[in-house]
């Protein structure tokens, strides 16, 4: 067995003692979910005073909020369609909330273009979401893209913990964007297959005329 692999099954085993012992409590899944956004807006007031590596250790543990939930809202049978929207609403805070963290501290030092640079991941992970959210009210599922969310945050906790925060930017903006237009061609291509599909004429069945 590799170390890897050892730490991930040790890693699991922790995660679902974790579950468990929330499940025993009784602890609503939408309260988890609500602690993940208040220890997240933790993080971003570290990053706004420039205290990168302990904004990136308050990520990770922001992040197992993030992890449980869900697994709690399944072991207790509490699985509702609001519990996922809420948690959808509450990402989107999370998120943001760590770039208005960087938006400050660039403000702060007087990094106009990093202002910029922050600005722009900010508008590009608002659109990969409001992207794919839109898309699937016209075709049935929209998950293409390199840069989801948890994609998103790892390179956040990266550029924290190693203080490289301003080549993640661009990472993100680029990369962003990018899944930006892949989703926006997909949708496309996609829309255009079920539009051409309903157009083409129905198979005549049924037997001919005796």
């Amino acid at each position: 067995m590799t170390y890897t692999r050892a730490i991930g099954i040790g890693a699991n085993k922790l995660i679902r003692l974790i579950v468990r012992a929330l499940a025993l409590s009784k602890i609503n899944p939408n309260v988890l979910t609500f602690l993940g956004l208040v220890v997240n807006m933790i993080a971003a007031a570290f990053l706004a005073f420039g205290q990168f590596r302990t904004a990136g250790c308050v990520i990770i543990f922001a992040g197992l909020f993030d992890m449980v939930d869900g697994r709690v809202a399944r072991e207790t049978n509490r699985v509702t369609r609001f519990g996922a929207f809420f948690d959808s609403v509450l990402d989107r805070y999370s998120d943001l909330g760590l770039l208005v963290g960087l938006l400050v501290y660039y403000g702060t030092i007087n990094r106009p273009s990093y202002v910029v640079l922050t600005a722009v991941v900010m508008t590009a992970s608002v659109m990969i979401s409001y992207t794919r959210t839109r898309a699937e009210n016209i075709i049935p599922t929209c998950k293409v893209g390199f840069l989801e969310r948890p994609e998103r945050i790892v390179l956040v906790i990266i550029g924290a913990l190693f203080d490289r925060m301003a080549p993640v930017l661009w990472v993100l903006a680029v990369l962003g964007n990018i899944t930006v237009i892949h989703r926006m061609i997909f949708t496309y291509q996609e829309a255009k297959r079920l539009e051409e599909a309903q157009l083409r004429p129905a198979p005549v069945t049924g037997t001919a005329p005796r």
